[in-house]
């Protein structure tokens, strides 16, 4: 028999398409005969209902950040559906686009519209890598952080601001802030 592993209005985050998401219902899977659902889905408002082992509540996210098995972002390139190889010439790589991976599979993640990246490629390709790397740079941030709170008397004040802006950027990320200033 199955149990609800979260509530409705909770803020989950959906692995297989790497976004956060709030629970709108709670969609238990009954059989006749039994007292218990046996399976428990989630409708969090992307199209289809989700089971438990696709999202993940808040609380563990940071474990995952720490663990590395969010940190298989990655960049692929997709094929140029809006224009030929010759016609981008001016692009960094002809025929393809930047899109960033971030579950297991190769699809899903983030992409831009073929017209924005026409506009600014260059603009583009560096934004795939700083989101490609990101997780990496959250690693960094939060060791840094842990390392300033051990050492914080023995800190010059530039070292202590930098670390207080590194918290402030840490806590937009974990949803603790609304944005980083």
């Amino acid at each position: 028999m199955a149990k609800a592993q979260y509530h409705k209005n909770q803020r989950v985050y959906v692995k297989t398409i790497g976004t956060w998401a709030i629970v709108e219902r709670v969609v238990p899977q009954w059989t006749k005969g039994l007292d218990e659902p046996i399976r428990i889905y989630y409708d969090v408002g992307l199209g289809r209902d989700f089971g438990a082992d696709e999202l993940q509540g808040e609380q563990t996210l940071q474990t995952q950040f720490d663990d590395g098995a969010v940190t298989n972002w990655r960049i692929v390139r997709a094929r140029n559906k809006w224009q030929a190889p010759e016609d981008s010439s001016h692009h960094p790589h002809p025929g393809t686009f930047p899109v960033v991976v971030t579950g297991e599979t190769d699809w899903g993640g983030w992409r831009v519209p073929g017209a924005e990246y026409d506009l600014n490629p260059q603009k583009i390709e560096a934004q795939a890598r700083l989101i490609a790397n990101s997780t990496k740079l959250y690693a960094i941030a939060t060791s840094l952080l842990e390392a300033a709170k051990e050492e914080a008397e023995h800190l010059p004040d530039s070292m202590l601001e930098l670390a207080r802006d590194v918290a402030k950027i840490v806590k937009a990320i974990d949803g603790q802030l609304e944005t980083a200033a």
